[in-house]
């Protein structure tokens, strides 16, 4: 199982785009089974913002209570990209305190 994420996670590494993409999708059935892995793999990635979007989106796909302090940090953060991403993930997470976490959100910044 962990090969499996290595190996999804090397190809989303990797410059070529229909790479990055087989990677991101062989490992999207297998989130769940990997929602520290993804975490730990989001909080080291510093540089490529499309990585670390891919990354929340999986993190949503395994729809873990786990993910909640990390998707509630994003969602206040000033990066609009990460921010909605973190914003979709907390929707499908769908608990009562991702709601809060929502609802506070929404409240502190006005639509546009």
């Amino acid at each position: 199982m962990i090969k499996r994420f290595q190996d999804a996670m090397h190809l989303m590494r990797r410059s070529d785009p229909q790479k990055q993409e087989d990677g991101f999708h062989s490992l999207r059935p297998y989130a769940a089974d990997h929602v520290a892995e993804l975490i730990d793999e989001f909080r080291a990635e510093h540089e490529d913002r499309g990585l670390r979007c891919w990354l929340l989106e999986l993190i949503a796909e395994a729809r873990s209570p786990e993910a909640l302090p990390l998707l509630t940090e994003v969602a206040q953060s000033e990066d609009e990209p990460l921010r909605d991403c973190a914003l979709r993930a907390l929707t499908l997470l769908g608990t009562k305190e991702a709601r809060q976490v929502l609802w506070r959100e929404r409240a502190n910044r006005p639509m546009r």
